[in-house]
């Protein structure tokens, strides 16, 4: 769903003056299409977990496709697997290697794969802080994928990811997804786990792989009821 200027002011909880303000400054991922501004759901949320905003769950709100029920941020986890000391001594060879031990379905091109993460941060920097990365595809769906997956990866070494706050990047969650909502629902999922002192320290401390997948079903738990009712997530 394409959002307007309107839009985006109730859901950050600021005014349409504002919004324009950030847009004239650069700040705000945003097209013009007929003379009026558009936004992308999935863009605004990356843009919102890297600025540290406050994310609501109406940014992240897609309608129920086919009663399939919406992804567990521990199932991703779990999916995607826990990965240390990876090597890689930039961006692109990091992300190579990430690609490389990634549990992909025989059918996934990694090349491809590779070349579209490269091109999401070719675009802005995926790094969300604290020496953090997300790296994504921009459109999850030209991956063929049964289910949502998120990659930990513990670095060998800090790299420069480009991060706002400077800081060298050692962890990554790579993300890779089958549809826009389970992408916007994951990307919303990291945003609170990162925000949360318990399951941060397990991750900066690189926890074992069952301390990550004990905390990630402990975020799973707190989050529902957060998801369900309308209020923002802090």
């Amino acid at each position: 769903m394409q959002l307007g200027v309107r839009d985006v002011a109730e859901i950050f909880d600021i005014s349409e003056k504002t919004v324009y303000r950030w847009i004239k400054q650069g700040k705000l991922p945003a097209y013009r299409v007929n003379e009026q501004y558009r936004f992308n759901r999935a863009e605004l949320l990356e843009w919102a977990t890297a600025s540290r905003m406050n994310v609501s769950p109406e940014l992240m709100h897609e309608p129920e496709v086919d009663g399939v029920p919406l992804p567990r941020l521990d199932e991703a986890v779990q999916s995607g697997g826990v990965h240390y000391r990876v090597s890689g001594t930039d961006k692109a060879t990091v992300l190579r290697a990430v690609v490389d031990i990634m549990r992909l379905p025989d059918e996934v091109d990694r090349s491809f794969l590779y070349q579209v993460l490269l091109a999401r941060e070719a675009l802005g920097s995926t790094a969300v802080g604290d020496g953090i990365a997300i790296p994504h595809v921009r459109n999850p769906i030209v991956l063929h994928i049964p289910r949502p997956m998120i990659s930990l990866c513990f670095l060998e070494q800090k790299i420069d990811f480009g991060a706002l706050d400077g800081q060298p990047v050692g962890i990554l969650f790579t993300l890779i997804s089958p549809t826009v909502r389970a992408h916007l629902h994951m990307l919303s999922k990291l945003a609170f786990a990162l925000r949360d002192p318990q399951f941060k320290a397990v991750v900066t401390s690189q926890g074992t792989r069952e301390a990550l997948s004990a905390e990630a079903r402990r975020i799973e738990e707190n989050l529902r009821p957060s998801v369900a009712n309308p209020q923002m997530i802090t």
